[in-house]
């Protein structure tokens, strides 16, 4: 056999070879990301008027990232987390957005909270095809796949939450006289929305309605307006603050509704307690996350865990908080959703990954709760349960409650 058919036989040899190969994707990394690190970064509220809900929760995240690491990272990379104080204002999250996509260099930018900041920052992000990433604001605006493909919602939205209270009133007070409390901007508006729109016919039983400005003081006239108006079902959809004053309201005035507050506002710790625990007796509510501070979790092991990560990994952050809790449920998603992203981590191919849940389960959901998305729809929950207050703690009622 001459040299030259030995060559040729050699590289027939060897190409057979590589064709019986199994074949190994290869790593593809988008910019931020690499063999050994993650960059993501996020703008947050440690300054100015929102700073009660930014900064307790802003310390759990660089906490949770802190334990990631320390475990070894996700598949194997190291987590680098840069987080930037947006002061709750438009222009300052604008220019934090630029500083951590043209400075910083992050594959995402993640969890931001708020409305105020994620509207300003949602048309520079998905110009720029940077993924805004499970974001926690429940403006329905945030769920928008054709107009804002790289902007992903991680909340309740609120026109949802309205909608399952809707059914709950139809089913259970079918000649209720309603009356809504609301904050004046897309939190309120988007809650009302929904509330309408499950109501259907009913609306008509709206007999009153009353707004207030997040800035303003105190929310009692509108209370007893709602009260002279003859209102027997007492809806609000109101921040933390103006919660607890309508609750102390209601019962300094003798008055007895069926009062239901907003999902954000249930704490028991941080409003309830405050309001009164015998002035919030009755009080109804939506839920998707068991509370901590609730004495019927007290002996469950997904609260403990989250206590302890508390206690070492962010000793100032109140537990009881509920920003912290869902920050807590945040990120412990977005540790979901880059494991799944394997060894390719493109902006691409995060998106398509945070769009393709299925009944996905996190740390501290409710039992019948679970996210699912998809790329048409990124509403991550369809569902919520309804809980009644019973002076001490928060007790489910009835099965998890559709927004359909």
């Amino acid at each position: 056999m001459n040299r030259s058919f030995r060559r040729i036989l050699g590289g027939v040899a060897a190409s057979a070879a590589l064709a019986a190969a199994p074949v190994v994707a290869q790593n593809a990394y988008g910019p931020g990301a690499s063999d050994t690190e993650i960059k993501l970064g996020q703008s947050t509220p440690l300054s100015g008027p929102a700073s009660a809900f930014g900064a307790g929760a802003g310390r759990a995240v660089v906490g949770y990232f802190q334990m990631i690491n320390e475990q070894g990272g996700i598949n194997g990379r190291k987590i680098s987390f840069t987080q930037l104080d947006n002061a709750y204002s438009a222009p300052k999250a604008i220019e934090q957005s630029r500083k951590l996509v043209e400075d910083v260099g992050v594959l995402a930018e993640v969890g931001t909270i708020g409305t105020v900041p994620n509207v300003a920052i949602q048309k520079y992000l998905n110009s720029k095809q940077v993924p805004q990433l499970l974001i926690t604001a429940g403006g329905r605006r945030f769920n928008d796949p054709k107009n804002f493909p790289w902007t992903v919602p991680f909340y309740p939205d609120f026109e949802t939450e309205g909608r399952v209270i809707a059914h709950y009133i139809r089913n259970t007070r079918p000649d209720a006289k309603i009356g809504i409390l609301f904050q004046n901007d897309d939190f309120g508006r988007d809650y009302m929305k929904g509330l309408r729109a499950g109501l259907g016919a009913k609306a008509t039983q709206i007999i009153a309605e009353a707004s207030y400005e997040l800035a303003d003081p105190t929310i009692d006239s509108q209370v007893v307006q709602l009260k002279a108006a003859g209102v027997d079902t007492l809806i609000e959809q109101s921040s933390a603050k103006a919660a607890a004053q309508s609750i102390r309201k209601v019962r300094e005035l003798n008055w007895s509704p069926l009062h239901v507050i907003g999902g954000s506002t249930a704490s028991v710790e941080t409003v309830l307690r405050p309001a009164g625990l015998e002035a919030s007796k009755g009080l109804v509510t939506t839920l998707f996350l068991k509370q901590p501070g609730d004495p019927a979790w007290a002996d469950d092991a997904e609260v403990k865990a989250y206590h302890d990560f508390l206690k070492k990994y962010a000793p100032s952050a109140n537990p009881d908080d509920y920003s912290v809790l869902v920050a807590y449920m945040n990120v412990n998603a977005l540790t979901t959703v880059l494991k799944k992203c394997g060894d390719q981590l493109t902006r691409d191919n995060l998106i398509r990954q945070a769009t393709s849940l299925h009944g996905e389960r996190m740390p501290l959901m409710l039992p019948g709760i679970s996210i699912s998305t998809s790329p048409g729809d990124y509403t991550p929950f369809r569902v919520l349960r309804i809980a009644t207050f019973d002076g001490t703690s928060w007790t489910l009622s009835g099965d998890p409650v559709s927004a359909d």
